[in-house]
Formats: structure tokens, sequence, C-alpha cells
């Protein structure tokens, strides 16, 4: 191996997901300090530079440690020295529900968007696609968690899900940067940590070696199969609808996992929030496990009910709505 390889390998991986996003004037970086970012900032900066685009680091203060500030800081100077011009630091305050790595996210992914760029590059490796997958395992999230996360997902674009984390440092290296070591990063109290830490080594070490290529392998098949049958599922809720009502006649005619991918998709739509495959299950049940029964909560203050051969979806519902028969 050369000692730019690793260099190079960012590089294409950064030109593959340009190409694939096609035509742009305008291509924003996300940048924390660490060896990800870092090799990602210096390969789109090269490439950029080659195709006329003008690049913008983003670099996000999450305000969750002393020095935050200080470490936003120096990211953005070695930007400026990576020949990027426009940096901008966002910071946030990171509340809400779910835990501070997930409150972190919500917020992070809000900031970027925010500025307003049509395509903005995270710096997600093979070894973040691994856990993503065996994080979706472990919470029986179904085949759409386990797909893990999509290369381009406008305006999001991950080049490097197929690069592994040790590219990224050998890159830096090479490079002469200064990567900044979050220390959540070690903190076993986040389930990522200790996957990363643990689980994905010990894994490594019974499997012979291998085990992140093939998660990462996995969510690509599971991705193609899911982008299928999500395809199918939208051409099912066009067929059922009818004034924002679901005719179960059509629904019962196809199988379960088709029916439940259009009834989240028309839920989620309604203005349902954080569904789970649980509250799809029951909505289900309305149709393939009809017995006359009420309506069926779910989250938000929202209710789906069926009367007259027909689903509906109502909110805060009174007592007397909740009935009914088909």
């Amino acid at each position: 191996m050369t000692t730019f390889q690793p260099v190079f390998r960012t590089r294409q991986a950064v030109r593959q997901l340009l190409d694939k996003a096609g035509p742009v004037a305008d291509v924003a970086v996300a940048v924390s300090g660490g060896a990800d970012s870092l090799a990602l900032a210096a390969a789109t900066s090269h490439t950029a530079s080659q195709r006329g685009l003008t690049v913008h680091g983003l670099v996000v203060d999450h305000q969750l440690q002393p020095g935050s500030a200080d470490v936003a800081a120096g990211a953005a100077k070695q930007l400026h020295g990576l020949g990027i011009d426009d940096v901008q630091v966002l910071t946030v305050t990171v509340t809400g529900r779910g835990g501070p790595e997930a409150a972190a996210r919500v917020a992070r992914y809000q900031a970027l968007r925010s500025a307003g760029f049509p395509l903005v590059l995270l710096g997600h490796t093979l070894d973040d696609q691994a856990e993503t997958v065996l994080l979706g395992l472990g919470r029986g999230s179904g085949p759409r968690s386990i797909a893990g996360m999509c290369d381009l997902d406008p305006p999001w674009g991950r080049p490097f899900l197929s690069v592994p984390r040790a590219t990224t440092v050998a890159a830096c290296e090479v490079l002469g940067l200064t990567v900044w070591d979050d220390p959540h990063n070690v903190d076993p109290a986040y389930t990522r940590v200790r996957l990363r830490r643990e689980v994905l080594p010990l894994l490594e070490d019974v499997l012979k070696g291998g085990v992140a290529p093939a998660l990462a392998r996995t969510a690509a098949q599971l991705r193609d199969d899911t982008e299928a049958l999500d395809t199918l599922s939208a051409r099912l809720l066009a067929a059922a609808l009818v004034a924002g009502e679901l005719d179960v006649a059509v629904l019962s005619a196809e199988p379960p996992a088709l029916r439940r991918r259009a009834l989240r998709r028309w839920l989620l739509d309604a203005g349902v929030p954080e569904l789970t495959d649980a509250h799809l299950r029951s909505a289900d049940a309305l149709i393939g496990e009809w017995r006359g029964q009420g309506a069926v909560w779910v989250p938000g203050d929202f209710a789906v009910g069926r009367a007259r051969g027909r689903l509906r979806v109502t909110a805060c519902p009174e007592p007397s709505e909740r009935g009914g028969s088909g």
C-alpha cells in the first residue's frame, strides 16, 4: 500500500458521490474536527477545486463539553487551511427526549439543514454503518432500520459508507491534519461506543474478520429490497386512498408487508409521529384480523378506526367515535 493510498481512497469516494448527486454548484461539508469529517473536508476541497465547485464548511458546536467553542474554532481554522474559505460555526442547544446522544443528533441535523445548502456531506464511515445495523438488530426495528444509512438522501450525502474508519485516520496522518478525539467516543455510557469498542472487535475475532463490511453489504441489500417494497406500497396507497380514508377491500387483497408500509405512509402523512412496528401491526389488525374491534390508538393522540369498509385516522376522538362496523 502506497503512503497516499488512504488519501486517494477518500478522494475517490467523494468523486463517486458527487457523480451520483448530479450537477451542483455548491457543496457543504459538516465537520466536527474528528478524523472522519476532516478527511472528508480535505477530499471534498481537493475534488471541488478540480470541478470548479464552491465548498462550504459547517462546524456544529453542541456546547456539551467545556471548551467546545475552542474545538469548533480549531476545526474551522483547519478548514481554512484546506482552502475552504466559507466556514460557519453553528452553535446549538441540545435539549429534548431520547438522551443526550439522540438529542444532539436532532439538534445537529436541524442546524445543518437550516444552513440551506442543497448537498451537505457527512463523514459516516463503513464502521458507522456496521454499528447502525447492529443497533437496529438489537432493537428489533425491522428492515428499514437494519438497512442503515443511505449514501445519498438529499440534502445529505455520505461518501464514506464504504470507507473504513482506519482509512480516514490514515488520510489525516498523511495530510498532517490535527484530529480531535471526542471524549464521548470512548464513554461506555453510550451504547454505540460499547458496540464500537467491545462488540464489533469480539465479532471480528470470533468470525475471523470481515464483520463490518459484511454488515454494510447486508444493509445495502436490505435497502434495495426496502426501496422496491416502498415503490409497490406507494402504488397500493394510491389505489386504496379515498378522500383521506383507506379502502379496506383494496388493502386486504395485498400481503401484510405491503399493507403495513402503505399504512405507515398514510399515518405519517396524517401527522402521526414516532410510529413503531407494534403500532403498525395493531392498525393492520383492523384489516387482516377484523372482528368488529374498536379504534387503535397511535402516538400523538391519534386513533385509527374502521367504519363502513374504510380506515380513518382521527385526532383525539370522542368515545362515541372509537367503534364502528366494517
